[in-house]
């Protein structure tokens, strides 16, 4: 059995089509940016409602576990990120990360998501530190090593590349859009 860490767990079993949404959006509503909610259901419909539920309100689908008769669906409330501006100066696209992956140089990978949404899908090798630890473990990476990091859409890629620069990190990377524009290989529950 997979477990993934969810802030919060909506238990939608038994319900039927429009009830596991109903339930979903009200959980949202409660939720502060970038927590994960699980919704655990039984309809076999609640996949691809919810999925074109988050779509369609801007909240992030990240993926669904089936366990038996239950289907664990992850979302991650949304901080409107997609929109957001990029400050921090190094930055680089994702083609680039992909070349510098394939030359086989050592270079880091940090994954600043989620735990939940690293599982879904991250690219080999990655190093998960969510945005909201990395203060507490800078100590896992290397001030030497060239680190390129990486989020959804670039945002707390972009903040994490702020503190770990100020943090004495002098060859970090910001790539840009991340993996939401990720086309180059990746693991996961959802590869």
């Amino acid at each position: 059995m997979t477990t993934i860490k969810a802030d919060v767990t909506l238990d939608a079993k038994g319900l039927a089509c429009p009830m596991p949404i109903v339930k979903t959006k009200k959980a949202m509503k409660d939720l502060e940016t970038g927590q994960v909610l699980e919704v655990a259901a039984t309809d076999k419909g609640s996949k691809a409602d919810i999925q074109a539920w988050a779509e369609s309100t801007g909240q992030q689908y990240i993926g669904t576990i089936e366990e038996g008769e239950v289907l664990k669906h992850y979302l991650r409330k949304s901080s409107g990120e997609d929109g957001a501006e990029h400050r921090f100066a190094n930055a680089v696209n994702n083609a680039f990360l992909t070349e510098k992956l394939q030359e086989g140089k050592p270079v880091v990978v940090l994954d600043v998501r989620e735990s939940a949404e690293h599982q879904f899908n991250h690219i080999p090798g990655a190093v998960s530190i969510p945005l909201g630890e990395l203060d507490t473990r800078l100590g896992e990476l290397d001030k030497g090593s060239e680190i390129y990091v990486i989020c959804r859409t670039g945002t707390r890629s972009d903040l994490a590349c702020q503190k770990l620069a100020a943090n004495g990190f002098e060859q970090v990377y910001n790539v840009l859009p991340g993996m939401s524009g990720w086309t180059g290989e990746t693991k996961g529950f959802n590869s």
